[in-house]
């Protein structure tokens, strides 16, 4: 016989702390749910990174050092380690609230500094800390970075190429992100004005991705095909791609390599690119531009610094900028170049080493500007269109 026991008197609160994910998942699965837990509390992962919260954030630490036994942290070493919780929240303004993952960089540095012997720990403790945690989550990102040397994943960091471009992705291994340059092509033809999308067609692209695509559609058509149609097919593919592609983090690298194929005019292969676009041809904000930016800029640091290698970045990502210290020295030395940019326009520039070109009240575009060669390319094509449906040869293929 079960037993069974007797009420008994009582009176207490239940508190349940988790990710919010978790709570909406219970709410969504237990109609009762609401009935017990009527108080929502969302806490976020992120601060204002200004002089109160800093020196907050200083003494958490400080308190954190006592209460384990460990060595007392200077000056220096408590501005890295804010540097790093900057890092961690993806803003040079903010502050993570991931106080255990700051405790535990701070416990170890402590480790490295009395591996040095000596009794505080200062930046250079957390740096080897920082490194060293890094280096033992890193063994996917070394492996990429070693076939991209053994030109085994096909990326150049030099030269020039048309329709192709250094597309930047960011990749995770568990908590370790870490940013992988990839190859985007661009090949076109005489067509019907449709540009096809590779990755979608062999179902390995996203719907983000694919919304990317169509964007760059739009503004094709609607800056250079709006007083004749476009006779053009185009085919946009991420090269040596074997799993899924999402996001519209590489619209505008997409866009540039149309482009550059359209007007017949070649890329510099030693800059990355990385922004989504829209319709106007605006550049605009995308997440894990540090780990992008470093991603590259591993690749062009093991084959040598040329000092004209660098990245392209929206300028809406500027305030993100929370970068390692061997890339901030890089570009403080002209070694390697961050540029940031608002349209699509000054990023051809760019790439190109040719004015895009800006049109006129007609909307004719200047001689000898890239937007002036891509609408002769549009035009050729129209007439080719023309003549071939005039000849009767199967105007229906494109059509």
């Amino acid at each position: 016989m079960a037993l069974e026991p007797a009420p008994i008197p009582l009176k207490l609160k239940v508190v349940l702390i988790g990710a919010p994910r978790l709570y909406y998942l219970l709410r969504e699965m237990d109609p009762e749910f609401d009935d017990f837990f009527k108080v929502v509390a969302e806490f976020d992962d992120r601060t204002a990174r200004d002089d109160a919260a800093q020196l907050e954030f200083a003494h958490l630490l400080a308190n954190a050092a006592r209460s384990d036994a460990l060595l007392p942290l200077d000056r220096g070493a408590v501005a890295r380690v804010i540097e790093e919780a900057a890092r961690w929240a993806e803003d040079a303004d903010k502050l993570s609230t991931e106080l255990r993952r700051a405790i535990d960089l701070v416990r170890e540095a402590d480790y490295w500094a009395r591996k040095r012997a000596v009794s505080v720990v200062e930046r250079a403790d957390v740096e080897q800390a920082i490194e060293r945690q890094a280096y033992r989550k890193g063994r996917v990102g070394e492996r990429i970075q070693e076939e991209i040397l053994r030109n085994t994943l096909l990326i150049d960091t030099s030269g020039t190429r048309i329709g192709q471009i250094n597309g930047l992705a960011v990749m995770a291994v568990g908590d370790q992100p870490f940013g992988k340059p990839s190859r985007i092509s661009a090949r076109v033809s005489l067509g019907a004005g449709t540009v096809i999308d590779i990755e979608r067609e062999a179902e390995l692209g996203g719907e983000l991705h694919s919304k990317g695509v169509m964007i760059l559609s739009g503004y094709i058509a609607a800056r250079y095909s709006q007083w004749a149609p476009a006779a053009f097919a185009a085919t946009l593919a991420f090269e040596q791609s074997y799993g899924g592609v999402d996001g519209d983090s590489a619209s505008s690298t997409e866009l540039y390599a149309l482009l550059s194929a359209l007007a017949q005019v070649p890329l510099r292969q030693d800059l990355a690119v990385t922004g989504s676009v829209n319709q106007f041809g605006d550049v605009q904000a995308i997440g894990g531009v540090n780990y992008k930016i470093e991603g590259f800029f591993d690749v062009c640091a093991a084959r040598g610094l040329t000092g004209t290698q660098g990245v392209l970045i929206p300028a809406a990502n500027v305030k993100h900028l929370m970068l390692r210290p061997r890339v901030v020295e890089a570009v403080a030395a002209g070694r390697f170049h961050i540029y940031a940019v608002n349209t699509i326009d000054e990023g051809i520039a760019l790439l190109t080493g040719m004015e895009a070109g800006s049109p006129d009240a007609d909307g004719s575009f200047p001689d000898g500007s890239l937007n002036r060669r891509v609408v002769d390319q549009l035009a050729t094509f129209a007439q080719a269109k023309r003549q071939f449906a005039q000849s009767g040869a199967g105007s229906e293929a494109l059509t």
